[in-house]
């Protein structure tokens, strides 16, 4: 039986981590390099994948297409789908209303819902891949027995989002209140103070909130549309958005910072 071949975009740093993943599996990978930085060239070249040229050629020469970029450019991107008829797999930090939407926008392709968890694959740590959508076990099986533990989510297009949004709702939303909690301390003079208790009685705070802090300045202007995406799934279900449309804010800015 002929083995599928995948096409990828983009290559960032989760996207060439499932990239290798896949290839490692024995599988073609594709990738577009139309108007990608040099960043992406030697993520993708470190990957070993494919080189398509443009995102129709890889439309064109692949059986499954994934996509994993930053959530505000992921209805732009299901956009170049138009006229594929194979899997395309939405992995991005979506609300389960954009992944419907997705859903619509690719037309005759088979769309498949997904959440990723966890940091990028590298064999140490661990990272899962929640799939919906009536080919999500196709797709799954892609995964099996590497570092992506994919599993497959009952419901359609949609439902991975859902496990996607309500995880990171927490991971990265606990982490901007904390990074929103030491810079008040900071600007009421009591840094040191706050920083002295956290070290004596709460030192894992002290140690999430230098993690917080790393990530945030690293991607943090990524992070704003997945806040963004989150508080949209909480309206949506007559919950409070509140919480996510303040810490996109503290993402914006530490991401310009």
């Amino acid at each position: 039986m002929r083995q599928p071949t995948i096409g990828l975009l983009h290559p960032g740093a989760m996207g060439a981590a499932v990239g290798r993943v896949l290839r490692a599996r024995g599988l073609t990978v594709l990738w577009s390099s139309h108007g990608r930085s040099g960043q992406s060239r030697a993520r993708a070249g470190a990957a070993g994948l494919t080189d398509a040229g443009s995102a129709a050629e890889l439309f064109a020469a692949s059986d499954i297409v994934l996509s994993i970029c930053p959530p505000h450019a992921a209805l732009q991107v299901a956009m170049l789908a138009a006229g594929f008829d194979g899997i395309y797999v939405d992995a991005n930090a979506v609300a389960p209303a954009t992944a419907r939407r997705i859903a619509r926008e690719v037309g005759s392709a088979a769309m498949v819902d997904g959440g990723i968890l966890g940091p990028p694959p590298d064999g140490h740590r661990d990272t899962r891949l929640y799939l919906s959508g009536d080919r999500a076990a196709e797709v799954g099986a892609l995964f099996r027995e590497t570092a992506v533990d994919a599993r497959v989510v009952e419901g359609g297009p949609g439902a991975a989002s859902a496990v996607k949004m309500a995880y990171a709702a927490w991971t990265k939303g606990s982490a901007a209140l904390l990074l929103t909690a030491r810079e008040l301390a900071a600007r009421e003079g009591v840094e040191e103070i706050l920083v002295t208790d956290w070290e004596q009685f709460s030192p894992e705070v002290l140690d999430r909130w230098r993690r917080a802090a790393n990530s945030a300045t690293a991607k943090g202007w990524r992070w704003v549309g997945e806040m963004d995406e989150i508080a949209a799934s909480m309206a949506a279900q007559d919950l409070p958005d509140g919480f996510h449309l303040a810490a996109a804010e503290v993402y914006r800015e530490r991401g310009l910072g």
